[in-house]
């Protein structure tokens, strides 16, 4: 039922405590402290007092910690407030409970203001739940490669007993709509405030009306009011989902018809695929796409005993030690095992699952669980025989839906989410008394200044010596046969249908294992084709200097043998010419020539190498442009509005500053405008999803294509998909990859109709009118403009996309038809893609450049 306010169930407050209500609090009161710790002096939290043990990941301030993760686990079931990680991303806000207000708006039938006492009159929820930061275990990903997030070790996890009132208890009083009235989404505000604006986000509103979701507006901690640094006075808890959806220090409640378009919404909390970098996630736009949001937690476990560095001296036959650990999932699911290998993965057992927590009346699972296994000593020790590859402990876990670990690291740019097997190294040693004893190695220490994981000895090497060298391989002389080859002739092999790369001097042809890479293929493929010593002797391990051997072809050398190199058939597109861009080296062009459009739009020519050189960008491709501002790199990616031998251009929109929305402007374009011509940036590329095919000759009988052809573009390399009427839509400086597009497929002769709908704020703001008025001569082309603002005598569109202009001005859906878009995030998945689909467009016909 969620049109009534939640009554008891059945179920009593305490029902849900693990420990009696005195013993929770006294246990939460032991733990906390009341001195200022002295590294907090002269930032702006030296007011809050917190744990001097805890392990601080981003310096002083903000405060970003984790306990010790032994110091974790002797807490049990049940952490301390003082003992719970905190994510910080700014100053802590000094609220009081007497002026604290909480505003609930948007689509309700009674926005309401309720004060701290308002909250407390209402009926309670208190039950425990786990929460997790979403980048838990990063320092391991970190490891493999840097990502833009800050090292978290295994203890970015806690479980409290929280109180407050039900989200929806609060919603129904103010008479929230329902979805049938347009109410899809309810969006979060706190009171931090940062230089990008308070911290945000938002959940759908089925999660936050449904009982069972659990969705508490909370003002306790383990029987206490909750602390600065934990929300105080009010914070939002999600159980099930992850630590970055929490708000702290909730202020604003909205219900709307859209997800939230707080900068952190977006900017925060993604696991984007592997392949995107930090430039390309935000020349591309990959932070804006729906499917790559975290909320829900996924399946992980950690183990904390033994912990890191224990020596566990050998005692003799019969020897018993009880290895153990946490687990945790999301949704509410509940952990149905953890299992644990001794042997590195290649056999293992089921633990002891100990369950402190009760289901909630929906048979809902919010908490972590402990597990336990008792192994012999003497298997241990077997496992640690040196130069065995089995000298490890792993453990994986469970739950309900059958969601497991998986084996290995999958890396991501922001490095969240790693649930990859948690993995300790076993050595025998012998202890400060002399006796044999064996000693246990965890993957990583948390935060930046800790080392002596065996992950960071293998990637860093070890403290106060020089980077353990890896195994070295064997010298790189040609074998009896073999061959040798030019590093010209490697870096033709760079494609995933023939990967060469060169280590030591070696030559490997990687093609066969592409898919069996513990890291996925595309970690591969961005060092085809040229030298990787440094980074694969920084990440691999001696396992994987064996298994390279296998694809060993040759040595590299000054001149090639006059043998041919291994056959394999592949289709190589002769080059005219020179070509000025390579999508792995920045390179130096000089402004030759600027151009004022207007008040803030420049066309700025920039000089390739050579009047013959070619720029060498498919169509539907982009190009990042690099300056050094204020010295700090800042990098864009942008499409050129035309290139030929010797030159590209580009048509760019000044951002000036802009209060208080865009206080600093734009920095490269502003940049850009300063400069003088002669002045040289770094440009590299291409880059980009799409590629529109424009060959006019057939790849395998060399004639021309008719003219009734099918034109094609490829996604992500994938297989072509054919078209013969093309919708562009887009939104200020948008344009200019839907006019590159345009520009080249209207050069062809086959027949091929397109579609143009620009949107603008005035007709000031259109960008590169008169290259739009000559294709708009073309009979296949079709072009026509909405602005928010019209003067008198506009003879095309006002106001926002909407269905209407989307039914008049593109073309009608059908199975060779495509339309894509490219423009500001909120105007395509607001206005556009929600009017195409009315229009019977299904996603596999919409794209966004």
């Amino acid at each position: 039922d969620r049109t009534t306010i939640t009554q008891d169930p059945g179920a009593t407050m305490s029902d849900f405590l693990p420990y009696p209500r005195d013993e929770m609090i006294a246990k939460n009161r032991r733990a906390s402290v009341s001195a200022i710790d002295p590294k907090d002096k002269g930032t702006p939290d030296e007011w809050v007092p917190r744990h001097p043990d805890m392990v601080r990941l981003t310096g002083r301030h903000p405060f970003n910690v984790e306990p010790p993760l032994p110091k974790l686990m002797e807490s049990g079931f049940l952490t301390p407030a003082a003992l719970h990680y905190v994510r910080n991303h700014g100053a802590v806000p000094k609220c009081e409970w007497a002026t604290h207000k909480l505003n609930i708006g948007g689509l309700v039938d009674a926005p309401t203001t309720f004060s701290m006492d308002d909250i407390l009159s209402m009926p309670s929820r208190e039950l425990p739940v786990t929460l997790v930061c979403a980048g838990n275990r990063r320092k391991e990903e970190n490891l493999v490669k840097q990502t833009i997030g800050f090292s978290w070790g295994a203890a970015g996890v806690a479980t409290s007993v929280w109180k407050g009132v039900l989200l929806r208890d609060v919603l129904l009083k103010c008479g929230v709509k329902k979805p049938s009235d347009g109410a899809h989404h309810v969006c979060f505000v706190g009171a931090e405030v940062m230089p990008l604006g308070r911290y945000g986000t938002s959940v759908p509103w089925h999660v936050a009306m449904d009982p069972a979701c659990d969705l508490i507006l909370a003002y306790e901690q383990n029987g206490e009011r909750l602390t600065p640094d934990h929300g105080y006075p009010l914070r939002l808890i999600i159980p099930g989902y992850i630590g970055g959806r929490m708000i702290k220090w909730l202020t604003d409640i909205s219900v709307t018809a859209e997800e939230s378009d707080n900068h952190f919404h977006f900017m925060d909390n993604r696991v984007l695929p592997e392949f995107v970098d930090a430039e390309r996630a935000t020349a591309e736009g990959w932070w804006y796409k729906p499917d790559f949001i975290i909320n829900e937690l996924n399946i992980n476990s950690a183990i904390a005993y033994p912990g890191h560095l224990e020596v566990v001296p050998l005692t003799g036959k019969g020897q018993k030690y009880t290895v153990g650990g946490y687990a945790y999932t999301g949704g509410g699911r509940k952990i149905i095992r953890v299992e644990l290998s001794l042997d590195g993965g290649q056999t293992w057992t089921l633990t002891t699952i100990k369950r402190t927590e009760k289901p909630t009346e929906y048979g809902r699972h919010w908490c972590w669980v402990f597990w336990e296994h008792e192994v012999d000593v003497s298997d241990l020790f077997t496992m640690g025989s040196p130069g065995s590859e089995k000298a490890e402990l792993r453990c994986r876990a469970w739950d309900a839906a059958m969601n497991r670990q998986p084996d290995n690291i999958v890396w991501n740019v922001m490095g969240m989410m790693n649930n990859s097997h948690f993995r300790i190294h076993i050595h025998r040693v012998l202890d400060a008394a002399g006796k044999p004893s064996l000693k246990f190695q965890h993957p990583t220490l948390a935060g930046p200044g800790n080392f002596g994981g065996w992950f960071e000895e293998q990637s860093m090497g070890k403290p106060g010596a020089a980077p353990a060298a890896a195994p070295e391989p064997v010298a790189a002389s040609v074998k009896a046969g073999g061959k040798t080859y030019t590093m010209e002739e490697v870096a033709k092999h760079s494609t995933k249908d023939d990967c060469w790369f060169v280590v030591k001097g070696k030559v490997y042809d990687s093609t066969p294992f592409l898919e069996d890479h513990p890291g996925g293929a595309s970690s591969i493929l961005i060092t085809a084709g040229t030298d990787c010593t440094e980074d694969f002797e920084a990440l691999h391990s001696s396992k994987a200097w064996t298994m390279l051997e296998k694809y060993e072809i040759g040595a590299l050398g000054d001149t090639p043998t006059t043998t041919a190199a291994p056959a394999r058939t592949v289709t190589i597109t002769p080059i005219k010419g020179p070509v000025a861009l390579d999508p792995k080296v920045w390179i130096d062009m000089p402004l030759i020539e600027r151009e004022e459009i207007n008040a803030n739009t420049r066309r700025f020519r920039f000089g390739l190498a050579t009047p013959t050189t070619d720029l060498g960008l498919p169509v539907g491709q982009h190009i990042f442009i690099k300056a050094n501002v204020d010295g700090k790199p800042v990098v864009r990616a942008y499409t050129p509005l035309g290139h030929g031998p010797g030159y590209v251009d580009f048509v760019i929109k000044v951002y000036f500053p802009l209060l208080p929305r865009f206080p600093e402007g734009g920095k490269l374009t502003q940049f850009m405008d300063g400069m003088s011509l002669g002045d040289k940036l770094k440009f590299k590329g291409p880059l980009g999803e799409y590629i529109f095919n424009t060959d006019v000759l057939h790849p395998r009988t060399g004639l021309a294509k008719p003219k009734d052809a099918l034109l094609t573009f490829t996604k992500n390399s994938d297989s072509k998909s054919t078209f013969n009427k093309l919708g562009l839509i887009a939104g200020g400086s948008g344009i200019t990859p839907c006019l590159q597009v345009a520009h080249e497929l209207l050069k062809l002769p086959q027949d091929i109709e397109i579609w143009l709908l620009y949107a603008n704020q005035t007709p000031a703001d259109i960008l590169c009118q008169a290259e739009l008025d000559r294709i708009a001569k073309d009979p296949r082309m079709h072009v026509h403009y909405t602005v928010d603002r019209a003067p008198a005598g506009w003879k095309y569109s006002e106001g926002f996309i909407n269905e209407a202009m989307c039914k008049n001005y593109l073309p009608p859906p059908g199975d060779l038809t495509y339309v894509f878009m490219c423009g500001p995030p909120p105007m395509l998945d607001r206005a556009c893609k929600p009017n195409l689909v009315k229009l019977g467009y299904d996603d596999a016909h919409m794209h966004c450049f």
